[in-house]
């Protein structure tokens, strides 16, 4: 397989994908034409409005973008696809729709066959056990919660760490993904924007400027720095 699991598709001043450019030129050297999953839609935005985002990003490094949305069968774009892309938003909406389209067993098949795939947020949630460490309301019912399962560990994107001179009094990221250790045993990885992992030949690796900080069951979080984290993978 080879997977990007991104954080985020927009860093603080730049624009959409830009600080990701010479990554997915590399990533998606083998292609020219990336099919792209609006399911999540941000904002609640529709499908075409959300797919000229990246067409006009992955224009910059010579890529054609299709949304799946334009095709009459979703299940054959994908099959066809040579490069596929799965955009934020909210991971509910997302993984709800994939289920009613019946299109989470032939995603695996095609990534698991060796079709590049990268998910930013959202698409980067599913690619994990569970979508049960999303930051994202559950507005949606998908059937389950069980995602992809390409990586036997939990996303949590956008990562913030407590800010000590906040007066607010909820809860932090940390406290939450302690709740989920409740109930579940998997790892979970905090990304924190513009921080991605890419997995290829069967090699896990943490890329960016910024650490990453794993939570494991009953353990004290810890902090990773950019570089192999294969180690995830057993």
């Amino acid at each position: 397989m080879k997977l990007l699991i991104v954080s985020t598709s927009k860093i603080y001043g730049s624009g959409y994908m830009e600080y990701l450019l010479d990554e997915l030129k590399e990533f998606y050297k083998d292609t020219d034409e990336i099919l792209f999953i609006p399911y999540a839609r941000p904002s609640g935005i529709s499908h075409d409005e959300y797919t000229e985002y990246p067409k006009k990003a992955f224009a910059k490094i010579g890529k054609t973008v299709k949304g799946i949305h334009e095709f009459e069968d979703p299940k054959k774009a994908l099959e066809e696809s040579t490069g596929i892309f799965t955009g934020g938003g909210n991971s509910f909406v997302l993984l709800k729709t994939l289920y009613d389209l019946g299109l989470m067993e032939v995603l695996k098949k095609v990534i698991k066959s060796g079709t590049p795939y990268m998910g930013s947020s959202a698409g980067s949630n599913i690619t994990g056990m569970s979508i049960g460490t999303s930051n994202d309301m559950p507005i949606a019912y998908p059937p389950s919660f069980e995602a992809l399962q390409f990586v036997p560990f939990n996303i949590n994107p956008h990562y913030l760490d407590p800010d000590p001179n906040s007066k607010h009094q909820g809860e932090t990221r940390a406290t939450r993904i302690g709740e989920f250790h409740h109930y579940n045993d998997q790892k979970v990885i905090g990304l924190r924007e513009g921080s991605w992992l890419r997995f290829e030949n069967n090699q896990l690796e943490l890329k960016g400027k910024l650490d990453a900080r794993l939570f494991a069951k009953g353990e004290e979080a810890k902090e990773y720095a950019p570089g192999d984290m294969s180690f995830l993978l057993s």
